[in-house]
């Protein structure tokens, strides 16, 4: 567990492998995996990569290469240290929802190149009909995924709407 003073605990280390395992199995590599789940549990707001190679006991180079691919599929924030080349680290409040709205992005790209390659299979056949489905499937989870970040920014809204109200009233502990 972590300390108020946001001790790197061996819990706290543990969860970090758990989850960086997690994400591994899910398709990400395997350092940018373990600096994520790192700065996802740290309870300073950013952390250096002397900071990060210490906790996770790599090196240099190896945070280096995570937080570029990281950084690439926007899941984390680079911040200078002001009067440094220093950079620190900071997952954003909103990670998980700029990641999926970079899917949208990708589920879009991906459809128009299926639709592309019908132009270019022979219609009717099994190359065309699996295009054709992928095409529709990618179009049909962008369309999905649209309601699904309606509604978490409703559910965003509400949540911030109710830790404004005293407590006791409708909609708050």
């Amino acid at each position: 567990m972590t300390t108020p003073q946001g001790e790197y605990t061996d819990d706290v280390a543990a969860f970090v492998e758990r989850f960086a395992a997690d994400l591994i199995q899910a398709g990400m590599p395997r350092m940018p995996a373990r600096v994520f789940a790192c700065l996802l549990a740290s309870q300073e707001a950013t952390l250096s990569s002397v900071e990060l190679a210490g906790r996770l006991r790599i090196s240099p180079a190896a945070v280096s290469g995570a937080v570029r691919y990281l950084d690439q599929v926007h899941l984390l924030s680079r911040q200078r240290e002001p009067g440094s080349r220093r950079e620190r680290y900071r997952v954003l409040h909103d990670t998980w929802y700029g990641a999926m709205i970079n899917r949208d992005a990708l589920l879009r790209r991906w459809a128009d190149t299926m639709r592309a390659g019908l132009e270019v299979v022979s219609p009717g056949t099994p190359a065309a009909h699996r295009m054709a489905d992928t095409a529709e499937f990618m179009e049909f989870l962008q369309m999905e995924l649209k309601g699904v970040l309606s509604r978490w920014n409703e559910r965003q809204t509400a949540r911030a709407t109710a830790a404004d109200r005293p407590s006791g009233e409708p909609g708050r502990p």
